[in-house]
This record gives C-alpha cells, structure tokens and sequence, in this order.
C-alpha cells in the first residue's frame, strides 16, 4: 500500500466517522483536577525549598560548631628524654 493511498484511506475514515460526543461536565472535571495539580505542585516545590534550607542551616551550624577543617590535637604525647 503506498503512501498516498494509506492516507486517502484514513481521509475517508475520519470523514465517515462523526466526532464524538464529549459529556457536558468534563470541562469543570479538568480544570478542578487542574487546579488540584497546580495547587499540589506548589506545596510541594515549596516543601522542598524548606527543606533545602533546612538542610544548609543545619550543615552551616554542624561546620561552625566542629570546625572540620581544622586538624585534631594529637590523642599521644610526644616520648620525655633528656629530664
């Protein structure tokens, strides 16, 4: 079948078929579930943006109360010689 007989076919196929019918409620239907969706999806980029910051402060307050860039004291004295 070549090309420009398939799409007669479906040419003939859409224009025999009668569009179908779509129930009155579906409209209002969409754009509450919509809505519902929009609203979600703020709450939940905000939630992450908390937490996010969260998370920075409490890293921010872990690396100024242990300093973890600085090197430990040595556990071990050094051998007494020499006294």
């Amino acid at each position: 079948m070549s090309r420009v007989s398939r799409e007669a076919l479906v040419r003939r196929m859409l224009e025999e078929r009668s569009p179908a019918a779509v129930p009155p409620e579906l409209h209002t239907d969409a754009v509450r579930l919509g809505a519902r969706m929009l609203r979600r999806r703020t709450v939940a980029r905000r939630v992450l943006w908390v937490l996010l910051f969260a998370a920075a402060v409490a890293f921010t307050v872990w690396a100024v109360s242990v300093q973890p860039w600085v090197e430990p004291p040595s556990e071990t004295t050094p051998p007494l010689t020499g006294w």
